[in-house]
């Protein structure tokens, strides 16, 4: 057994830490003090991005006041341009909200769409990309970005091109992509920092309980009752 993943991601982890904990710190704040203000956060990733989504959103030890945008193709038409306008055209965003896109590439309308919308509108954009890969690429919208170029803060996930990074001998192809794991790190930690920031301004964030710990399902639904016409509304 080579173990070549395990050894890449634990390499991969180590570099996250030692280059992003000023963007985190970043990100971090912008969180907090859009939970503080009574807003929420958006999370949104296409295609397999969506599972990096969900870590900020809906799951025991995260934020109640979250939610993920919804794209029932999964990436089908990410390449499509109008299709992210659609998608946010009647989306409930309000001033002191904050929003997270996840795209490795950053390049493909369906993101750039709703990165730009979503600064239209004011409010702070957090981005999880490959920034140096994406720097190199060109964008696939009319409007010439990526989706770097319209965050407040970058979470890099200091990735390779194509996203995977083990050859094999004998395969064309590389195997072993990192985006996912990466973006679950960069986003886990900056939630955990999010809520110390709170805390530590003495303000209680509301932090969903596991539902399968005895109590869990009714501390939950107390609180998730005041964030209910938001978190639940498209």
């Amino acid at each position: 057994m080579s173990l070549r993943y395990f050894d890449l991601i634990e390499d991969l982890i180590q570099e996250l830490k030692n280059t992003q904990q000023g963007n985190v710190k970043k990100a971090a704040e912008i969180i907090a003090e859009s939970i503080m203000s009574g807003g929420i956060l958006h999370a949104f990733g296409s295609g397999h991005s969506y599972a990096a989504a969900l870590e900020v959103a809906g799951r025991a030890g995260g934020l109640i006041p979250a939610k993920t945008v919804e794209e029932p193709s999964r990436g089908l038409y990410e390449t499509i341009e109008g299709v992210g306008t659609k998608i946010m055209e009647h989306y409930d965003m309000r001033p002191n909200d904050c929003f997270i896109i996840i795209s490795n590439s950053g390049r493909n309308p369906l993101v750039i769409e709703i990165a730009d919308i979503v600064k239209k509108h004011g409010i702070k954009l957090i981005a999880v990309t490959s920034l140096e890969v994406s720097k190199k690429l060109n964008s696939r919208h009319s409007l010439g970005k990526n989706l770097y170029q319209f965050a407040d803060v970058v979470l890099d996930n200091r990735g390779v091109e194509g996203d995977c990074a083990i050859e094999v001998e004998g395969l064309p192809v590389k195997i072993g992509p990192t985006s996912s794991v990466a973006a679950a790190v960069l986003l886990q930690e900056t939630i955990v920092e999010a809520v110390e920031i709170m805390i530590s301004k003495g303000y209680t964030p509301p932090v969903y309980m596991s539902a399968n710990i005895d109590g869990g399902p009714e501390f939950n639904r107390k609180l998730v009752e005041k964030y209910a016409d938001r978190i639940f509304r498209k």
